[in-house]
This record gives C-alpha cells, sequence and structure tokens, in this order.
C-alpha cells in the first residue's frame, strides 16, 4: 500500500503516526509511507533519523495567534492546497490519514477533493477545530476517548485508543535497570516543561541524602539545557540531561520512576510499556484534559499525580525517597499501569485502512 500520514508538529501527534507507519510496515515491508508535515515542527528532526520521507507544506495555525499572525496563515492555506494536490499527484496514495497539527488539514482535505480515501485520529479528548471539521468529509475517524464521540458522526467512528510507536511495546517487563541505581526518567513533551525542570532543580538539596543512589535521566527543551546541565554537575549528581531524548522507549525501559506531563500519547506510551510515574499535568491544557488523563491512572493506582500549583522541591523530593525506599508500591503501580495499556491500538487502526483502501479499489 502507498501512505500519506499528514501533521505532527508536536510529539502528541507525530508519535502515533510513525506507531501507524511502523504497523503498515509490519504488515507489509513493501508499503510506501509518505509524512506530510511543516518544516518547523518535531518531524523535521525525527523522521530522517527513522528512515520515513517526509514533505514539508507552508501552513501555520490561526487560533490564538492575533489578528497579524492569524491573517498570514490565513493567506497561506490556498497555497498549502496546491502544494498538497501536487506531492498527492506524485505519490498517488491509497489512503491518507491525518494525525493532527497544521499540516493535516489541507493535506487530508486535498485527497478527499480528489476522491481519495481519508481517516483522521483523535488522540485528545477534546478535539481540535481542524479534525472536527475533517471530521465531516473523511471516511474512518479513530478515537481515543469514548467522551469524544459526541464530536464526530457515529457511522464514521473506531474506538481504536492511541496507537503507541513498537519500541515501546518490546522488552516489556525488562529489568534492565534493577541492579543499578535508582533511575528518574524525567520530560515535559517534545519541548521540555520549564515548570517541572524548576521543580526538578528545587528538589536536588532535599535529595542529598540519597543522591549517590540515584541515576537521572532528564529531557530538558533546549530553553533550560545550560541551567540543569549546571545544576546537575554542580550537585555531582549522575544524569544524562538532553534538549530531546530520541530513543525515548530505551528511556522508559531504563526508568524505575517516571515524572512528566499527563498528555494523550504519553499516557499511552507510559500504559503500553507498563511503568509507574509521578504526573504533573499541564494546567492550561484545553478543558484541563491532561488533569483527567492522569485522574484515570490515580483512580487505578497507576500514578499518583500532583497539580502544578502544588509542585515545589521539597514536595517532589519526598514523592521521589518514597518510591525509593518502597520498591514495592513501583512493582504494584507498573502491575496497574500495564493493566491499562492499548497495545492493539495502531494495529486496529491499520486494518481498518486497509479494508478502506481494498473497498477503493474493488
Amino acid at each position: 500500500m502507498k501512505v500519506i500520514i499528514a501533521g505532527g508538529g508536536t510529539g502528541g501527534h507525530l508519535f502515533p503516526g510513525i506507531a501507524i507507519a511502523e504497523e503498515f510496515l509490519r504488515k507489509d515491508q513493501t508499503s510506501s509511507i509518505l509524512f506530510v508535515g511543516t518544516k518547523r515542527g518535531l518531524e523535521k528532526r525525527v523522521l530522517g533519523n527513522m528512515g520515513f520521507n517526509l514533505c514539508t507544506l507552508d501552513v501555520e495555525g490561526i487560533k490564538g495567534r492575533g489578528i497579524a499572525k492569524a491573517l498570514g496563515a490565513i493567506l497561506k492555506i490556498p497555497r498549502s492546497l496546491v502544494e498538497s494536490y501536487r506531492l498527492i499527484s506524485a505519490f498517488c496514495p491509497d489512503i491518507v490519514i491525518g494525525v493532527g497539527g497544521y499540516a493535516s488539514g489541507p493535506a487530508v482535505m486535498t485527497a478527499r477533493l480528489m476522491g481519495i480515501k481519508t481517516a483522521i485520529a483523535e488522540q485528545n479528548a477534546l478535539p481540535g477545530i481542524t479534525n472536527r471539521i475533517l471530521g465531516r468529509i473523511v471516511d474512518r475517524i479513530f478515537l481515543t476517548f469514548p467522551e469524544t464521540r459526541r464530536w464526530f458522526p457515529e457511522e464514521k467512528i473506531i474506538a481504536s485508543g492511541n496507537p503507541v510507536r513498537a519500541a515501546f511495546l518490546t522488552g516489556i517487563g525488562e529489568a534492565e535497570k534493577r541492579a543499578g541505581k535508582f533511575t528518574l526518567l524525567i520530560f515535559g513533551g517534545s519541548q521540555g516543561a520549564h515548570s517541572i525542570n524548576l521543580a526538578v532543580l528545587d528538589s536536588l538539596p532535599y535529595l542529598e541524602n540519597i543522591k549517590d543512589k540515584l541515576k537521572v535521566i532528564h529531557q530538558t527543551g533546549s530553553a533550560d539545557l545550560d541551567s540543569i546541565v549546571h545544576h546537575y554537575q554542580f550537585r555531582e549528581m549522575d544524569a544524562e540531561v538532553l534538549p530531546f531524548i530520541m530513543d525515548m522507549a530505551r528511556a522508559f525501559r531504563s526508568a524505575d520512576l517516571l515524572i512528566c506531563r499527563a498528555g494523550a500519547t504519553s499516557i499511552a506510551e507510559i500504559t503500553a510499556s507498563g511503568k509507574a510515574s509521578v504526573l504533573i499535568p499541564f494546567p492550561h491544557a484545553v478543558n484541563d484534559h491532561q488533569t483527567k488523563n492522569a485522574e484515570a491512572l490515580v483512580k487505578a493506582g497507576a500514578a499518583v499525580m500532583i497539580i502544578e500549583k502544588d509542585v515545589s522541591g521539597k514536595t517532589l523530593a519526598e514523592t521521589i525517597e518514597k518510591f525509593y525506599r518502597h520498591p514495592e508500591l513501583i512493582r504494584e503501580m507498573e502491575a496497574r499501569s500495564a493493566s491499562l495499556g492499548n497495545v492493539r491500538a495502531a494495529a486496529d487502526i491499520v486494518d481498518a485502512c486497509i479494508e478502506l483502501a481494498t473497498l477503493r479499489n474493488l
């Protein structure tokens, strides 16, 4: 099959797209995959390293950007549709799948106008405006959360769950880190999270008594990198500090405890991998959906949550030390986290897409 996966910008959109691409190739190694994104998104940095081809559109977001920038973004829409037509005509896909992000809209809409089968994957409980519009015209809609159904035509919906990259599904339960130090994996999304970074720095003095027993893997984003490296060095701590972690699945396998945001894709990866986590939801997420994501894991005993306004260095350090001193709590959380994981999401999406594309060719 020939498949276009359109969207990206952030890991929350891009990584489910990669999971879908991997599953197409797992089912049929002769499948041809083309990603369509933007030059400014995460996809430009990630996809080349993974061997996937990327074409970019000159398209920007409109919402919340001020009148001048919004007008500029609107004026780019006609060109992005023409660019989409050219690349779709050249590639001749059997299906175009939108995974969210700025490039998803023009690519999926153009494919629909060209008579090509189309689908979208919505990772969040509250869909963005682009997917709400596309939901009216695409052939299939893949949802993560049941409550998202109200936004879309029921006959198009498949409740697939959020697809997770294959690397997170290999080596589940491996204990490669158990014989070493208690390892923390800290990340705030693909761009980092300044408030989490600051809370971690503030926690370091309170961890002095166990610092020799700890190893930290910390994805900081680029803005805070130098400062955080300096603080770990000053405290003489064993820390691997990176602006972006390319092999996040390896970092997951190395970690005893995750400290992170609660975006839909992170939650899917955490539960598919069966990891214990301390979740600090992003407080400004639309409809506070990250808090709802975290609450679901907390209710199941699979995670603990600290509301951002309540995060302090002392609170965070006390939480870390509690889990360090009580590994049985980690094991219990891991088991409950794994029980929530959906490892079939990518396969279910790809099966439905193959069926859809086959219908076109009959």
